[in-house]
């Protein structure tokens, strides 16, 4: 994702907050949910924008827990590549796709589900996990919840290419919700490749090392499930860091972050995306999406055929 900013001044007293609870009281409340990451994963300084967006009602251990480990998809992809500078509104939203949908993360805590739905939104991507090391303690509201309305959903697990094998994360996503089903409900779970929130931004891999750890979480998904996962990225970051040494647009679709009016450039090889995440905020809880093509093509992709 991004490497961290230093908040404004007026959130100095809540970083400093945060950070003594993350030395102080973290440990305590991530052992007892087994879902502690290594000391040396933990950023040196909170990103503002998560702040922001952190739901008034959790307590502040676990807001600041959920805002040293859970990256929303796109966070990174926004601090490197720049703000969304397209701000759509519902009529906008309506001239996009006939589908659009939603991704959520713990930072949005428990979601309504039925004003979504009644706002236009048909799919929605569901954080589960990340790294080995953290699941999203609102999954199962999240998850279920886009289900019983009349979603179609998945979910997506954010990668860290530096801690652990494709293998072992694939894994770990499959083991914690992000398996799949043919039940035309269910949509191929996602990874989320996106810069190093902590560190290098292709997490110290060369590009060939990238490919390789990519393809290891491939077909590992691929063996525990049956289908190839979505791969959600930016060009720039593609470009940058995996290049010409994997592709993979034979097996998996293209879900492309770009905040603008329109895609862009794809990433290498892949000709056409599946979907597109285009804003950060707007008439749906997190980030805004649409899915490229009419809603049975949607339920194809939910189903495998």
């Amino acid at each position: 994702m991004f490497p961290h900013r230093m908040a404004p001044r007026r959130k100095s007293s809540l970083h400093a907050l945060a950070a003594a609870l993350s030395f102080a009281l973290l440990p305590s409340i991530a052992t007892s949910a087994e879902q502690q990451a290594p000391q040396s994963q933990m950023p040196s300084a909170l990103e503002s924008d998560w702040l922001d967006k952190l739901n008034p009602d959790i307590p502040s251990p676990l807001a600041a827990y959920i805002v040293m480990n859970d990256h929303p998809m796109g966070s990174q992809i926004r601090l490197r590549e720049g703000k969304p500078s397209y701000a759509p509104r519902i009529g906008d939203i309506v001239a996009l796709a006939s589908v659009q949908g939603m991704d959520v993360s713990g930072h949005q805590g428990n979601v309504n589900w039925a004003a979504a739905w009644n706002n236009g939104a048909r799919f929605a991507y569901v954080k589960a996990t990340e790294g080995t090391y953290y699941k999203n303690p609102y999954f199962a509201q999240q998850y279920n919840g886009s289900y019983n309305v009349g979603m179609i959903r998945g979910a997506y697990h954010f990668a860290r290419p530096d801690t652990t094998t494709g293998a072992a994360q694939a894994d770990y996503f499959v083991n914690n919700g992000g398996g799949w089903s043919a039940d035309a409900k269910t949509l191929p779970g996602v990874v989320d490749l996106e810069y190093n929130p902590y560190g290098a931004t292709c997490y110290g891999l060369t590009k060939a090392g990238m490919a390789s750890w990519v393809t290891s979480f491939s077909n590992r998904y691929r063996t525990r499930t049956g289908r190839y996962p979505v791969i959600y990225t930016s060009t720039s970051w593609w470009t940058q860091c995996v290049g010409t040494a994997g592709n993979y647009s034979a097996t998996s679709p293209l879900w492309i972050a770009r905040y603008a009016s329109t895609v862009g450039t794809l990433p290498y090889a892949w000709t056409y995306y599946t979907f597109w995440q285009y804003a950060d905020s707007g008439i749906f809880p997190g980030d805004q999406n649409r899915f490229n093509g009419a809603y049975d093509r949607l339920v194809v992709l939910a189903r495998g055929f």
